[in-house]
């Protein structure tokens, strides 16, 4: 996988900009608040999912201007691909010149794994920002589990909707029913997803996060189920009267969570910063690993200013892990990351690329 063209119009701070990035290397350098990780998203965004820094579609676009486009030749199996981003109240996506329904359906097409400085809350922050992350990785890699999710998000708004007024109308367990099953049926696939993605990355974890804490620890990864899969529907009906009172679904996938423990201990509960950063460092390595298996080729890679955070050792753990792949990797000054060899090093200032 490689991006031969990137070129942008009114997208965030950005006028205009075309660049054509090297196979290997590529250095984006430059101040803070110049534009240098909107470069990184807008690649980011052709992978069909939602923005890594959280934005909604609309912050895409330059202030004072009615939309934002971004075009982006890539070649995928040494087959040339072209895909565009048209940015108005919404995203609007176009393969080889067709338009597509949805630009979640550029999943599968174009593949990435991003490292930013929030990554860190993988292992810090609540269930939810977990399970985003499998849910991306599990986007790229298979897009029909986007369709699972979003029937399945889709029912439990419903069932949550319906749930509220139950209390005063019992005729409506018949439609709680339909949307349970309904639940239950997609909930049952997207376990099952999510424990197969567990099973293959831990076939690489456990030796990343070794190579990153020096072979002194050992980590362990868990997906935790708050509902065993099988039992959902059954779950489901038993919670009723307890999500009556609090107006949610309280049971089903979209509970679940990630463990990781090192050394027998939480990582979220007991580890110090520098051994969550390692373990977030070792599930981005890994999704590549995953990708790399899957697809036949690696992903590009999106490091977003992760580098001036990690001591001379985690840089060239992860510069050595990350060979092969086309890379874009931002800082504001090269000379502090250590035996970093670029291919090609842009600058930006203001939203220009030099």
């Amino acid at each position: 996988m490689r991006v031969l063209e990137l070129n942008l119009k009114n997208f965030r701070n950005i006028d205009e900009l075309s660049i054509e990035p090297c196979e290997e290397m590529n250095v984006i350098c430059g101040e803070n608040a110049q534009g240098k990780t909107n470069l990184l998203e807008s690649i980011w965004l052709f992978t069909g999912a939602k923005s890594f820094r959280g934005a909604k579609d609309n912050a895409f676009i330059k202030f004072g201007c009615e939309a934002a486009t971004a075009k982006l030749s890539f070649l995928s199996e040494e087959i040339e691909k072209n895909a565009e981003l048209k940015i108005t109240d919404k995203r609007y996506a176009f393969l080889n010149e067709n338009k597509l329904k949805s630009a979640s359906l550029l999943a599968g097409n174009f593949n990435a794994i991003v490292f930013s400085p929030n990554d860190l809350r993988l292992v810090t922050d609540g269930p939810s920002v977990r399970r985003r992350f499998l849910d991306t990785a599990l986007g790229q890699l298979y897009p029909v589990y986007i369709e699972i999710l979003k029937n399945y998000v889709r029912a439990v708004t419903q069932r949550n909707k319906i749930i509220k007024d139950y209390k005063y109308d019992s005729t409506l367990s018949v439609m709680l029913d339909v949307f349970e099953n309904e639940i239950a049926e997609n909930g049952r696939k997207i376990v099952e997803f999510r424990k197969k993605y567990i099973e293959i990355i831990n076939s690489f974890l456990p030796d990343i996060y070794e190579g990153l804490s020096n072979g002194n620890e050992k980590l362990d990864t868990y997906y935790s189920c708050c509902t065993e899969s099988e039992n959902l529907e059954e779950a489901l009906k038993n919670a009723r009267k307890e999500d009556m009172f609090s107006g949610v679904t309280s049971v089903g996938p979209h509970r679940d969570d990630i463990e990781f423990n090192i050394n027998g201990i939480s990582a979220r509960s007991f580890g110090s910063q520098g051994q969550k950063r390692s373990v977030a460092l070792s599930l981005k390595l890994a999704e590549a690993e995953v990708i790399k298996k899957d697809v036949g080729e690696c992903p590009v890679c999106l490091l977003d200013d992760v580098m001036s955070e990690l001591d001379p050792n985690r840089q060239n753990f992860i510069l050595n892990h990350i060979k092969g792949m086309q890379t874009f990797l931002t800082c504001c000054d090269p000379d502090n990351v250590k035996n970093l060899k670029a291919g090609k090093i842009f600058s930006v200032k203001e939203g220009k690329v030099f």
